[in-house]
């Protein structure tokens, strides 16, 4: 199974003519994810090779506009190119993030008399008061869902926090087991862990043939985890005749941060084979980033060393670092800088480290 993630838009508090508003999109086999939808990211979509309308789910880290101020005028430009076919059921698009989304999305289109030809459901992460600081707390009336569901509209779950684990369960299907953890910004920020499920391991042919197995349907059930009775009346397992397991592949997406919150992210990002984080800001200007709830290579460095990740992607730079393509001599912010900056702290790690740009796509390969 292919997997690739395409950033569209790695510049912070606004978009610019040389950086998109915070956007990038992992895609397998044709389905993609949205995580973080800042304004203008449907430009930015038109831009691409990606389909908008291939968007299954979304994933919000939180609710600063720039992460978001995107996601309504998105879905209506998908419903606008939606195939309006009575006879069709269109699949719901599932979106996720913090509480007072589900209000967010549900004032926004309904102010504007959006209708959409597709359903969504918006399932809300439950913040822990220690996400940010005291004057970063939304009230519960800022966050309260009021008047009935939009049209469109399904019932979303709430999600709290796992105390046990430390983090929050999404959802698991025959792909992917997806979770959440806590984040510390200016208002509470989640980070989203994407674990691939272990894929079967190679069959053992000669082990087949000794079996009187030919190639066939028999094949395909024993891979597929099933037991496969011989005419003889034997039972053949699949552990008989599978080689190990291929471990799946684990992405993980950090929203913005200054911190990473308990034990659950270090664990749920252990090993993962492409850490995405921000850098604001270079290490000189680590106070400012602090102060605003912001990260710089050095602290980005140190998460993804804690983790053992395999490879550091930095992103969702400060507007004054100009894309490597754009800078001119004499340009005191290089963005090229940021990169030696995290470099430097993981020196003899082994841990590559990546500048996002926007329209950059890094393909993940399958673990052998």
């Amino acid at each position: 199974m292919t997997m690739d993630m395409t950033f569209l838009g790695t510049g912070s508090a606004y978009p610019s003519p040389h950086r998109g508003a915070s956007a990038l999109v992992l895609r397998t086999d044709g389905e993609c994810w949205l995580f973080d939808c800042g304004e203008g990211t449907q430009t930015q979509l038109m831009k691409s090779q990606l389909r908008a309308g291939r968007i299954t789910k979304v994933f919000v880290s939180h609710l600063h506009g720039d992460h978001l101020f995107g996601l309504p005028g998105l879905l209506c430009t998908v419903s606008l190119n939606t195939n309006p076919d009575p006879q069709q059921t269109l699949s719901c698009v599932e979106i996720y993030g913090p509480r007072g989304l589900r209000h967010f999305l549900r004032v926004t289109l309904g102010l504007t008399g959006s209708q959409l030809l597709f359903p969504y459901a918006v399932h809300e992460l439950e913040p822990t008061t220690d996400q940010s600081p005291e004057e970063g707390h939304l009230s519960p009336e800022a966050t309260a869902e009021c008047g009935p569901l939009h049209p469109q509209e399904q019932p979303g779950r709430t999600i709290p926090l796992n105390v046990s684990n430390d983090c929050y369960h999404l959802f698991e299907d025959k792909k992917f087991v997806v979770k959440a953890f806590r984040l510390f910004h200016r208002i509470p920020s989640f980070g989203f862990c994407i674990q691939e499920q272990d894929r079967p391991g190679r069959l053992k042919t000669e082990v087949l043939r000794e079996l009187g197995l030919k190639p066939g349907p028999l094949y395909g059930r024993l891979k597929a985890g099933e037991p496969v009775t011989l005419e003889n009346g034997r039972v053949v397992e699949p552990s008989e005749v599978l080689e190990e397991a291929i471990p799946g592949r684990k992405v993980c997406i950090l929203g913005d941060c200054s911190s990473v919150l308990g034990e659950g992210p270090l664990r749920l990002c252990r090993g993962a084979d492409i850490l995405v984080h921000e850098a604001t800001l270079g290490n000189e200007h680590r106070e400012k980033a602090v102060d605003h709830g912001h990260s710089t290579p050095d602290m980005a460095a140190a998460v993804a060393r804690a983790c053992c990740a395999q490879r550091l992607v930095l992103h969702h730079f400060s507007q004054r670092y100009k894309p490597c393509s754009l800078q001119k001599e004499g340009d005191e912010d290089h963005v090229s800088e940021l990169k030696r900056q995290a470099e430097e702290a993981l020196k003899d790690s082994g841990i590559e480290v990546t500048l996002a740009e926007d329209f950059l796509t890094l393909t993940i390969p399958l673990r052998r």
